[in-house]
């Protein structure tokens, strides 16, 4: 069961990190840090960061621009940890069935404290008028609320009322739907997949793939040399021999070997064909500094 204070407690924080994420940027507003929050809270930190972690990773390649609104992972991270830990849900599950719901249908409180915050707007633009300062700070200030309150009332009113009803789903999903509780833990496992997709279609992949070889395969082999004690021994123990020339690095796979070396291939062309003929480099310094300032597709 979730207590009274924790239901304050995250409410509490559930106004605060959209306040964050508007104008103090502490990066307390990330989903990751509502996990370690909301696991702190209910006491489970472990759950709290797999969940957190999780839905940071779902919406990694999701912006908004222009003002639009986006789907606000922060408390469906909240409602997912609590539910999660306080229900015994399976993490993966409450990902799925909790926590991106919920970050969806945030969308509509999120309209709601855009329109709301247009009142105070106004108020602010006469007293920028009459050059009341004191007024314009008051305004200001109170333009937070509808912001806050987007938030805190959802969240808030689903921890407190929302337990039976979580209680019985879980129940259900966990005795007679089983299966649909078991595809819901795989969905879950997967969207952070769905995130890391969304970030490459917006990034310059194809002009900075060597740099995206490198660092996948950089990554693979130090996450399978140094994942466990034993295997930072075992290097360590093999690093004399191979430097002696006394035995060779076989743990090495030839597919790394492989991809290092076409991504390092890659750099080396791409570096030979950048660079300019001598003749050629006067055209084009002079045309560089026509398009000085232009922003790129590519770096938007």
């Amino acid at each position: 069961m979730i207590a009274w204070w924790q239901i304050v407690l995250l409410t509490l924080y559930a106004g605060y990190q959209i306040l964050d994420e508007l104008q103090i940027y502490s990066s307390m507003s990330a989903p990751v840090f509502a996990g370690f929050f909301a696991g702190l809270v209910m006491g489970d930190m472990k759950t709290g960061l797999t969940i957190g972690a999780a839905m940071q990773l779902t919406v990694l390649g999701v912006g908004t621009f222009g003002g639009a609104s986006k789907i606000d992972a922060n408390s469906g991270t909240l409602l997912a940890v609590a539910f999660s830990v306080g229900t015994g849900m399976d993490p993966n599950q409450a990902i799925t069935a909790l926590g991106v719901p919920v970050a969806a249908l945030m969308i509509y409180t999120d309209i709601l404290a855009r329109f709301s915050n247009t009142f105070f707007a106004h108020r602010i633009d006469a007293q920028v008028e009459k050059f009341n300062y004191k007024g314009i700070e008051r305004y200001f200030v109170a333009g937070a609320l509808p912001w806050a309150l987007s938030r805190m009332i959802p969240v808030g009113l689903g921890l407190a009322l929302g337990g039976g009803v979580v209680n019985t789903i879980v129940a259900y999903i966990n005795g007679p739907l089983k299966w649909l509780g078991d595809g819901l833990s795989v969905a879950g496992a997967v969207l952070p997949a769905v995130g890391f997709a969304i970030l490459l279609r917006y990034l310059p992949v194809r002009k900075h793939i060597a740099y995206l070889l490198l660092g996948f395969t950089i990554t693979s082999l130090l996450t399978t040399l140094f994942g466990s004690i034993q295997n930072i021994g075992t290097a360590l123990a093999a690093a004399p021999k191979v430097a002696a020339g006394l035995g060779s690095f076989n743990g090495l796979s030839m597919l790394a070997i492989a991809l290092i070396g076409l991504a390092l291939a890659i750099i080396a062309y791409n570096n030979s064909t950048s660079q300019p003929a001598p003749a050629a480099a006067a055209s084009t310094k002079q045309a560089d500094s026509s398009d000085e300032g232009e922003i790129t597709d590519d770096e938007l």
